[in-house]
């Protein structure tokens, strides 16, 4: 059995523990955070090792990163650009009762928690934070370090995008994409595109306004990336 490595020990993260235990398919050996305070700790029974970093001086344990929250929910893309493992190093943590279909994929370093269903053809991308009671349907796509809060239902080919943040109980309308690292209002209900880097909410839901800085960093940084790609370096 693969010993794991939680990166974070806050509320996801604690959320993820039990779901390794109930699962029983890796070794928990403890959580890493950042905070010198947390360290030689234990939350909920489990150690706190050190801080994050400590994941290169244990190359033979698997990782997944477990922060991020409404007011900051860029952390994980930014800790997983930080820390630099390759793809094989992160784990796949699904709660035994998550429901996966055969023709549904779910990327490294990806969690789903209790009561998750994906129905057909879902494809969930690398770093994705699935919360309890979450709904993918027919050919859904959430991009890397997206963000689905408890009780969010996705109609069918809806896209989320890199780093998007779905608020708990919201209903995204079949079709739909909602833009890179924007943010969904807890129990809005999307009817149409959300654009990148706003903020979203209501019912229909509606702009309010800008996404926050964090936020809206990664999105210039992807920006740049891919222009970089395209057109060679900047100037």
């Amino acid at each position: 059995m693969s010993g794991l490595l939680i990166v974070g020990a806050g509320g996801f993260a604690r959320e993820t523990a039990q779901a390794v235990r109930d699962a029983g398919e890796f070794k928990l050996l403890g959580h890493l955070d950042d905070n010198p305070a947390l360290h030689g700790t234990e939350v909920d029974g489990v150690p706190v090792l050190g801080g994050c970093d400590l994941v290169h001086d244990l190359p033979d344990a698997r990782v997944v990163i477990c922060v991020g929250n409404p007011s900051n929910y860029a952390a994980r893309a930014r800790l997983v650009r930080r820390l630099a493992l390759p793809a094989d190093r992160y784990a796949t943590v699904i709660h035994p009762t998550a429901v996966v279909s055969a023709t549904s994929e779910v990327g490294p370093g990806s969690v789903l928690l209790a009561h998750c269903v994906l129905t057909a053809a879902v494809r969930v991308g690398a770093h994705v934070a699935v919360m309890p009671q979450v709904v993918l349907t027919h050919d859904d796509v959430v991009e890397d370090c997206a963000t689905l809060a408890s009780g969010v239902r996705l109609g069918g080919g809806v896209r989320l995008e890199r780093g998007a943040y779905v608020g708990s109980g919201a209903l995204v309308r079949e079709g739909t994409t909602v833009g890179a690292w924007s943010l969904i209002g807890m129990g809005s209900s999307v009817l149409g595109d959300v654009p990148p880097g706003e903020v979203w909410v209501g019912s229909p839901a509606r702009r309010l306004r800008a996404a926050d800085t964090p936020a809206l960093d990664e999105l210039s940084t992807r920006t740049a990336r891919a222009t970089r790609t395209v057109g060679g370096p900047l100037t």
